[in-house]
């Protein structure tokens, strides 16, 4: 084990954190020797890697959905703050004096296409009229002020704590779209489009992942908005949240690799990424769990066509499930024999694409009883994120798996080619069983590859800081994931990763 110096009060508070020392000096050792970079074997595309469903089977593969009496629940990770949606409007606060220049000066100088977006469209955000609301409260003469002054004092309202402070608030709870009567947040919109497609009996389950400090912002929310939802989607709605477990947090550290510490001499311990929700993930029970993120929502009037291919997907995944159930039950009734080794080896052709011919009945077992993932993929449309590839571990396995920018190689023009040759990315759209062929939950923590994880180099107190990512959710934290690719229209996903996407089209109403 790698030799560390660390002090009782160390050790204590380690242990403070959920921690043990053992995983602390893994993670120690990673930053020692660093994490080989993912290698690409090839581009998943159409037909290699990827289905692209059909009309008849998408219809199909509905029906064989909506027949279905499974047990179903939305998981939704929603940690993330509103701060990095309003960089450039923060940005805008901290360099512009509207005594000085006008904003047209300051934005031909500063080149942000983020806010000359933001200034022409302002009045069609949906937080807009909550915005003037406040202003008339607090500023007397603001229709008597210059055009420059008019947009700054919007700005500083939106974000700053003694306005609407929307910086602080949570991306789930900004409002998001304006349907006249009413605006909806994010969080509204995924009760909605789960009452489309992730509701059973007229109940839809849903499970919101959170920061303790915007617990109870959600369940105010939710509280407010409630009954009306559920009169005008009919649905009754069971929503629950959890916290990113303190035990996945990480040891931070300088750049000679020794624990980073504070100004009182304390370790630091950091969030682990969105890969320590596979903890949190392990904890639900249900069927199928669809994923999904807090900010790929769409009005209301496309909901139709996300909720068909969403049901598709689930469709698609019951369709494989009882192909594997019923080889894995008919080798525990008959034995295991040639046909059904036929069988699970057409499987893995047809429907898995793994790479790999089995041979016996524990290589049938191994590769079969797995939790199962069906991921939509769309075409390339040059948003940031991961993708589909076909991939080769240290042991010469190739299989399907989704990779992020940060594990790839960007020195290797080989790897680099591989990349621009890619047609499809990720949306995050997730179906997903974690039930085994007997019922039981697979322990998802025996699925993930650790070492897929992610180091990133950060400040903090004015210094250097190395930062260790766990394996994202979708990426090395299900690994080892029985895996199907399906492309699903670009209209599925409709992501706000900054303030002026929610003036795209599929935002208006």
């Amino acid at each position: 084990m790698l030799d560390i110096d660390l002090s009782k009060e160390d050790i204590t508070q380690i242990e403070k954190h959920q921690l043990n020392l053992d995983t602390v000096r893994e993670q120690l050792k990673t930053f020692k020797e660093g994490i080989p970079k993912v290698e690409l074997v090839s581009a998943a595309n159409i037909n290699c890697g990827i289905q692209s469903f059909s009309e008849e089977e998408v219809e199909l593969f509905f029906r064989k959905y909506e027949d279905s009496k499974v047990d179903v629940i939305k998981f939704v990770p929603a940690s993330g703050a509103a701060t990095r949606m309003f960089k450039a409007l923060h940005q805008f606060l901290a360099k512009y004096n509207p005594e000085q220049q006008s904003v047209e000066e300051f934005l031909a100088k500063e080149k942000s296409e983020v806010l000359k977006g933001f200034f022409k469209g302002y009045k069609n955000f949906a937080f807009y009229e909550e915005v003037m609301q406040e202003i008339e409260k607090s500023v007397n003469n603001y229709k008597e002020l210059s055009i420059d002054e008019q947009h700054y004092i919007f700005v500083k309202t939106l974000l700053k704590e003694e306005g609407l402070n929307y910086s602080n608030l949570p991306k789930g709870l900004v409002p998001f779209h304006n349907y006249n009567t009413n605006y909806a947040t994010a969080f509204e919109e995924h009760l909605v489009e789960a009452a489309k497609y992730a509701s059973v009996n007229g109940k839809a389950r849903l499970h919101f992942t959170v920061t303790e400090d915007h617990l109870n912002k959600f369940k105010e929310t939710f509280a407010s908005i409630k009954d009306r939802v559920e009169k005008t989607t009919g649905v009754c709605f069971e929503v629950d949240y959890s916290f990113q477990k303190k035990s996945t947090d990480t040891i931070a550290v300088d750049f000679d690799n020794n624990p980073f510490r504070d100004n009182e001499g304390k370790i630091l311990f950091r969030p682990g990424g969105h890969g320590a929700l596979i903890e949190n993930l392990n904890d639900i029970n249900a069927d199928i769990i669809f994923i999904k993120n807090i900010d790929n929502v769409i009005k209301q009037e496309h909901l139709d066509t996300v909720a068909r291919y969403k049901k598709a997907l689930a469709g698609e995944l019951i369709n494989v499930q009882e192909r594997i159930f019923e080889i894995l039950n008919r080798i525990d009734k008959d034995g295991f024999n040639e046909h059904i080794l036929r069988a699970a080896n057409n499987l893995l052709d047809e429907k898995l694409s793994v790479k790999t011919t089995l041979t016996n009945e524990e290589e049938v077992r191994s590769v079969l009883n797995r939790p199962i993932r069906i991921c939509g993929m769309v075409e390339n449309q040059g948003a940031p994120g991961g993708g589909p590839f076909w991939v080769k571990d240290g042991e010469g396995n190739i299989s399907l798996q989704i990779v992020e920018g940060a594990q790839m190689d960007n020195e290797d023009p080989q790897q680099q080619e591989i990349v621009q040759n890619a047609t499809h990315f990720n949306p995050v759209d997730l179906v997903c069983s974690v039930k085994n062929y007997k019922g039981e939950k697979f322990n998802l923590k025996d699925y993930v590859n650790p070492k897929k994880g992610f180091i990133t180099k950060k400040s903090k107190f004015g210094r250097n800081v190395k930062a260790l990512e766990l394996p994202g959710l979708w990426n090395g934290a299900m690994a080892y994931w029985n895996t199907i690719f399906v492309e699903v229209p670009v209209i599925t996903f409709n992501p706000v990763k900054n303030v002026v996407d929610l003036l795209n089209e599929n935002h208006q109403v």
